[in-house]
């Protein structure tokens, strides 16, 4: 369990990251991700990276930019506007369903226009779960100018939509739905120099 502790990134790496080691048993039809960050980047940069071998991008959260986060499902994506920085945490969830293809995105546990991406796909189970940086090839192939540097927390991952109260509760660490893996039971291995702090 680890509450109110956070991973912190502290410089720009091409091998740093965190591995979840939990992963989901059977392919997605459906999902929602959420964590919260702490960063003053302006440069692009990954926070949540989820990779089959035929599909680096099966499940992918970047900032191309301050004010943009960008959620990719089987290689494709969507852009969703926030309110630029105020040096100050963002807490994100990003839901998807395949019969509709429609995805949900909740910034601050407020939800933003639905918007359409990837009806019908599969996301794949067997799948590399990497914090901080983006995979271009399964497990690996990082960069320098993706890599995330600030501090995160709360990271969850259900294999359901969630409601906006549900991501009420997840950005305040008291999920009642069981997630695939959460914040409060996170199995994780640190890859170089990521530290926990309380």
């Amino acid at each position: 369990d680890l509450g109110d502790w956070v991973f912190v990134f502290p410089e720009e790496s091409n091998t740093t990251h965190v591995l979840v080691k939990a992963k989901p048993e059977e392919p997605l039809l459906n999902f929602t991700v959420c964590l919260k960050s702490y960063t003053d980047l302006t440069r692009s940069h990954s926070l949540f990276s989820y990779a089959t071998k035929t599909q680096d991008n099966e499940i992918l959260l970047l900032k191309p930019k301050p004010g943009v986060y960008r959620f990719y499902v089987g290689g494709k994506f969507v852009d969703f506007r926030v309110p630029e920085g105020h040096r100050d945490w963002e807490h994100v969830c990003a839901s998807w369903e395949s019969t509709t293809g429609i995805v949900g995105f909740w910034f601050n546990a407020k939800p933003w226009p639905r918007k359409g991406l990837q009806r019908g796909y599969t996301v794949g189970a067997k799948a590399s779960i990497v914090l901080g940086q983006d995979q271009d090839s399964f497990g690996g192939s990082f960069e320098d100018r993706q890599s995330f540097v600030g501090e995160m927390t709360s990271v969850y991952m259900w294999d359901t939509w969630l409601s906006t109260e549900a991501v009420r509760e997840a950005m305040n660490n008291v999920p009642r739905q069981t997630p695939i893996f959460g914040w409060r039971n996170f199995p994780y291995k640190i890859v170089g120099q990521v530290y926990m702090k309380p």
